[in-house]
C-alpha cells in the first residue's frame, strides 16, 4: 500500500515538473539579450537562434571579422559591439551602449558565455601567469561583466546565464579552466541567493565535451608544446619525452572522440534559461556531462583519481 503510494507522488512530481518546465514567457518580441563572445562556438550560434526567436540581440565580439561573420545573414535584430570582458573601460563601454540600444527598458538576458581553455596541463608545468590568462577570461570576465549589466537586468527583472562546464564540477586538468569554472559556480550560486528579491533569475551551463574553439587542439597543442619547453630541465626529465608524447596523443583521442558537434545541445539550454518561465539551477548539456561526468562528481575521491589516473600517462620518474 504504502509502495504504491510513494509510486503515485512520484509520478504526481515528475507530470507538475515537466508541466512546469514547459511554461514560456510571451512577447520575446521587446525583450533584449546580450551575448559575450559570439565570434563563434555557442555564442555565435546562440544570437543567431535568439534572432529567428524574435528576441532583441544584442552580441558582444571580440574581433571584428567576428563581428561581421555574425552580422552577415541576420536581421535588423541583431546587433554587434566590440568587447573584452578582461578590459574594464571596453565592458564599461558596451553596457553603456546597450543601455543606449534598450531605451530605458532595461535587459532582460545577459549571457556569459567568453571563455577559452587554454593554456592547460599538468599543474607543475604551469607559471602564474598561465593561470591568470585563462582566470581573467573565464572567471573575473564574467564577474566583472554581471557586475557591470547588473543594473540593466534589475530594471528589467531578467536572466543571467552564466557558462561553466562539467569541469567546473570535476576538475580533471591542470591549469586555469577548472579552477575559474569551479568560480563560475560558486559565483553563480552566491549572485542566485543574493539577488532572487528581485525576480532576477540565474542559471548555470555545464556542457559536456563539444567540438568549439575552445576544444581546438591546434591552440591545445601549441600551448603544450610551450608549457614543456619552458621546464627546467630537471623538471623535465622528471617526466621524460615519452610522457609528454603519450599526453599529446591522448589530448588528440579526447577532442576527436568525445566532442560532440552538435552545439545545439548548449544553445537550447540557454533558450530555455532564458525563455522558461521557471528557468532551472543547472543544466547539463550532453550525453557525456548527464551520464558521466555530472555522476562521477558525486562519487568519492578516491574512485575518481584512480579513473583518472588510469587513463593518464605515468611520468619517468614516479613512484611505483
Amino acid at each position: 500500500m504504502w509502495l504504491y503510494a510513494v509510486l503515485a507522488l512520484a509520478v504526481l512530481w515528475v507530470a507538475v515538473w515537466l508541466w512546469r518546465d514547459s511554461l514560456v514567457i510571451d512577447k520575446v518580441s521587446n525583450k533584449y539579450v546580450f551575448v559575450t563572445g559570439c565570434d563563434s562556438g555557442f555564442g555565435y550560434v546562440l544570437c543567431k537562434k535568439l534572432e529567428r526567436h524574435g528576441f532583441q540581440v544584442l552580441a558582444g565580439c571580440l574581433t571584428q571579422k567576428g563581428a561581421d561573420d555574425l552580422q552577415r545573414g541576420t536581421g535588423p535584430n541583431l546587433k554587434t559591439i566590440l568587447v573584452d570582458v578582461t578590459d574594464a573601460s571596453s565592458v564599461k563601454m558596451a553596457m553603456q551602449w546597450v543601455q543606449k540600444e534598450t531605451g530605458g527598458k532595461g535587459l532582460w538576458g545577459l549571457v556569459n558565455n567568453a571563455g577559452r581553455s587554454v593554456p592547460m596541463g599538468p599543474t607543475e608545468w604551469m607559471r602564474t601567469e598561465d593561470f591568470h590568462s585563462t582566470l581573467r577570461v573565464n572567471m573575473m570576465g564574467v564577474i566583472e561583466t554581471t557586475l557591470a549589466f547588473l543594473p540593466l537586468i534589475k530594471k528589467a527583472r531578467g536572466r543571467i546565464v552564466n557558462v561553466a562546464s562539467v569541469l567546473g564540477r570535476l576538475a580533471a586538468n591542470g591549469g586555469g579552466y577548472c579552477i575559474s569554472k569551479f568560480g563560475v559556480e560558486s559565483f553563480s550560486d552566491c549572485l542566485r541567493r543574493d539577488i532572487h528579491y528581485f525576480g532576477i533569475k540565474v542559471s548555470i551551463i555545464e556542457p559536456g565535451f563539444f567540438k568549439t574553439a575552445v576544444t581546438s587542439l591546434e591552440p591545445i597543442e601549441k600551448e603544450l608544446h610551450r608549457l614543456w619547453n619552458q621546464l627546467d630541465p630537471e623538471v623535465r626529465d622528471s617526466y621524460g619525452e615519452k610522457y609528454f608524447e603519450k599526453y599529446i596523443k591522448l589530448q588528440r583521442f579526447i577532442m576527436n572522440t568525445f566532442c560532440d558537434p552538435d552545439l545545439s545541445k548548449v544553445t537550447n539550454c540557454m533558450i530555455h534559461a532564458l525563455t522558461a518561465k521557471y528557468p532551472r539551477t543547472r543544466y547539463s548539456a550532453g550525453w557525456d556531462a548527464k551520464f558521466a561526468w555530472i555522476p562521477f562528481s558525486y562519487a568519492p575521491a578516491f574512485i575518481v583519481d584512480s579513473m583518472l589516473s588510469a587513463v593518464l600517462p605515468r611520468p619517468a620518474q614516479s613512484c611505483s
